[in-house]
């Protein structure tokens, strides 16, 4: 069968590929190599598929439906890796084999189609909470440190981005300076350190068998539970930013998200603020001039 990357996946690398960088052209091969491998069947690649990685649909020797995704080493696929072994299946999607092949993993069969996103808006913030709460557990301890990134130094390097960002387009510069301020303020005194998604949104809870539903696609961090629920509050902000009431809603969705998952709400608005700010000043930077609006309207809600 031939490995066509899905479109969704070409361009979004194509957004951040390094000069030089020929992961996707070696793509074909190296998913052959892995199936071959593991003596999957496959069935089809994903479609639209996820912006780091290559998802196809399989089954193993014995017939058992599963997954196997390829990324980039930029995605931090060994991270995610070390991520799914510590949560061993509880509130994520459960690896399947033992053996490594770097930037390759073989995981449990979801309904990729299904995901929370398709519930109404109200049950579908709870059903993703739910999850999350699962996900926030004490990162592994040992003779060695944990193999994650923290907040502080995944924040930090975006906050060199969005400097830059702002010195280039000065329109954005008091969203950057505010969120800048909040971030250094958030970093004094971080009232836990657990291990989180990184990447949490709706789409990224998916229907299962074993479990109702199961978070997909993490990229791992380590760091305070409201930075990891601030990419949760702003779910569907298109319809948010389409709404006479988005302001007073999304002020709604702080208070009510930190309340349930007992995060502090300041905590968690000023987290919002920054990760919307951050997403914002990258997608105007690579020309999404569409979704940076978007984000960086629903940050001066904030």
């Amino acid at each position: 069968m031939a490995f066509e990357p899905p479109r969704r996946l070409v361009r979004a690398l194509g957004e951040t590929a390094p000069a030089g960088d020929d992961w996707l052209e070696k793509l074909p091969g190296t998913a052959q190599q892995a199936v071959a491998l593991r003596e999957l069947t496959v069935e089809r690649v994903q479609v639209p598929g996820g912006r780091s990685s290559l998802v196809v649909l399989v089954r193993q020797a014995d017939g058992t439906p599963a997954v196997l995704k390829l990324a980039p080493r930029r995605a931090r696929p060994e991270s995610e890796r070390a991520a799914l072994a510590h949560w061993g299946g509880l509130g994520a999607v459960q690896l399947l084999e033992p053996f490594t092949t770097e930037g390759v993993l073989l995981l449990e069969r979801l309904h990729p189609d299904v995901s929370v996103r398709s519930l109404p808006e109200s049950k579908a913030l709870l059903e993703a909470a739910g999850t999350l709460r699962r996900l926030w557990v004490q990162p592994p301890t040992g003779a060695s440190a944990h193999p994650f990134e923290t907040v502080p130094e995944r924040t930090g390097r975006q906050a060199e981005a969005m400097r830059a960002g702002a010195a280039a387009d000065p329109e954005t510069a008091p969203l950057v300076d505010a969120a800048l301020t909040a971030r250094e303020a958030l970093l004094a005194a971080p009232p836990e350190h657990r291990l989180l998604h990184g990447t949490f949104r709706q789409s990224k809870v998916l229907a299962g068998e074993r479990m109702q539903w199961l978070a997909v696609g993490p990229d791992p961090v380590v760091g305070e539970c409201a930075f990891d629920l601030a990419r949760l509050v702003r779910d569907r902000v298109e319809d948010l930013i389409a709404s006479p009431s988005g302001s007073a809603t999304t002020r709604r969705r702080v208070k009510r998200l930190a309340e349930s998952l007992e995060v502090d709400q300041e905590r968690l608005r000023g987290w919002t603020l920054f990760r919307a700010v951050e997403s914002g000043v990258r997608a105007r930077r690579v020309g999404r001039e569409k979704d940076a609006e978007l984000l960086l309207e629903f940050a001066s809600w904030l």
